[in-house]
């Protein structure tokens, strides 16, 4: 029997561009970075391998080994993506602006076309916004989030209040009502904007509601991972009413 393509109902597939993501071992959200991403944009996905620590430094200094970081970015450019991003917030600050830099380095020249990482984001996100004092939630343990504090200041961000929730592990479970608390405690007059940390940590559903709220850009881990590695590639995330995405929409033509 002589296959008939005329009786194919709908439109031609879209021809897809593609984000390399270089995650955690425990990351859980691939759902969330597909929210941020256009229905033309693919997303393939590798993990880093498994540690067997608590999340502490020790697994954040374990996650940013540039020989694991550079298999993964090796793996996922089969399918020829046009950036890499690595998404490990706590990987990326752990050993300091230096530290983010050789690791995106690292990408580079493993042959990613462009190279964002979670840290590195945040700081450009910030200076699109043209900001310089924020509010700092984070999930992890104090010596973790004294790192993230550390990192920042070496860009001149002041970081007006800060704190962090002392998870261990399983921090893909948080709710949004403990992320909500957390952002309303730590929020102030001075500060500019609020930084949610943590790629594992659930924000897409609740950053317009806390823009709204509290008057002022709230920035995430994921929100500004997939807004460098769109950008990079000359697109915007999707993410209504999240005041990065309309900046980044405003200020970046669409593709075609």
């Amino acid at each position: 029997m002589t296959f008939d393509p005329t009786l194919v109902a709908g439109p031609e597939p879209l021809a897809q561009h593609g984000i390399g993501v270089v995650a955690p071992f425990d990351f859980a959200l691939d759902r969330e970075l597909w929210r941020w991403t256009p229905d033309d944009v693919s997303l393939f996905m590798t993990r880093l391998p498994y540690v067997p620590v608590p999340v502490t430094v020790e697994m954040a200094a374990a996650l940013s080994d540039h020989s694991d970081v550079r298999r993964a970015t090796r793996d996922v450019l089969a399918p020829e993506p046009l950036a890499v991003a690595y998404a490990c917030a706590s990987g990326s600050f752990i050993h300091g602006k230096a530290g983010e830099l050789a690791l995106r380095q690292t990408m580079l020249t493993a042959g990613a076309p462009t190279a964002a990482t979670t840290s590195g984001s945040l700081i450009e996100s910030l200076a699109l916004l043209d900001i310089s004092r924020i509010a700092v939630v984070t999930p992890y343990i104090e010596a973790v989030t004294d790192r993230l504090l550390s990192y920042l200041g070496e860009y001149a961000i002041d970081v007006v209040s800060s704190v962090g929730m002392g998870l261990l592990s399983h921090i893909w479970k948080v709710g949004y009502g403990d992320i909500i608390s957390a952002v309303s405690s730590v929020d102030r007059p001075e500060a500019e904007a609020v930084f949610i940390s943590c790629t594992n940590v659930p924000t897409y559903d609740i950053i317009a509601p806390l823009e709204q709220l509290i008057g002022k850009p709230v920035l995430t881990a994921n929100q500004v991972t997939m807004c460098s590695a769109l950008r990079a590639m000359g697109r915007s995330a999707a993410g209504p009413g999240q005041s990065l995405i309309q900046l980044t929409q405003m200020s970046q033509p669409t593709a075609t």
